[in-house]
């Protein structure tokens, strides 16, 4: 219904066969406007801009215009995720310490699975992407800052301190409050909305299990068009290939 409708992304699962090897993607969807429109900070949702402050790439664009307002969305998501970072981090500190603290924060705002120590994960990863990353945004953003070099066994490392007054970070903190109070119910309702309209969900978990398990379950008609009503079936199936293989 309407309340679907205004749940986004529209998730799918596609599959190709190209040059002798299946390539895969799950494909989120959302209009543009709403995409710049989350990466700001202005809507409840916290997933757009933490994720798009991480490593991404526009593979392809419409025209340079388009191109020029996805640039311009993903810097609002690196500026709305430094201000938070900026307000949730030390007083002083490298900038992976502040990095940190958003991380941290904005997984437990959500319903995920992941392990403690993501955050961590996340910046080893990409090391080269947040190198300089939080500087720039807090400059971007207004935020005014000192860094100071300071010497240590790996030739240097920068810190760095956010000048920001103590309104302005309740003010920040206030309006993360405000979205981390509603994160899981938004992360349930998405999973449910995906549950009955990811198109392509029975492929998708499919490809998972067997991935994880190495056990191939196959999709039949019924179970590619009622999922969900399919899922007690495959797990029955599933135990006893289990039991099968012991």
């Amino acid at each position: 219904g309407a309340l679907q409708e205004r749940i986004w992304p529209k998730v799918s699962y596609r599959e190709w066969d190209y040059d002798g090897e299946k390539l895969r993607a799950k494909i989120a969807g959302l209009a543009l406007s709403k995409f710049a429109y989350a990466t700001s900070g202005r809507s409840r949702d916290t997933t757009i801009w933490a994720r798009f402050v991480q490593p991404s790439g526009l593979i392809w664009a419409r025209s340079a215009k388009i191109q020029a307002q996805v640039t311009e969305a993903v810097c609002g998501a690196s500026i709305t995720a430094a201000k938070l970072a900026a307000a949730l981090g030390p007083a002083s500190g490298r900038a992976d310490a502040y990095w940190r603290a958003l991380f941290r924060e904005t997984y437990k705002a959500e319903f995920r699975v992941e392990k403690p120590g993501r955050e961590d994960s996340i910046l080893s990863f990409n090391t080269e992407h947040f190198d300089g990353l939080l500087p720039l945004a807090w400059q971007a953003g207004g935020i005014p800052f000192e860094c100071q070099m300071e010497a240590d066994g790996a030739g240097g490392h920068a810190e760095l301190t956010p000048h920001m007054s103590e309104a302005e970070r309740r003010s920040i903190l206030s309006w993360w409050n405000a979205r981390k109070r509603v994160g899981k119910a938004l992360n349930i309702a998405r999973l449910g909305k995906a549950a009955t309209t990811f198109d392509g969900a029975a492929d998708y978990a499919a490809w998972k299990l067997e991935r994880h398990t190495g056990i191939a379950l196959e999709v039949t008609p019924f179970r590619e068009k009622h999922p969900l009503l399919a899922m007690p079936g495959a797990a029955i199936e599933l135990w006893r290939e289990k039991r099968r293989r012991r």
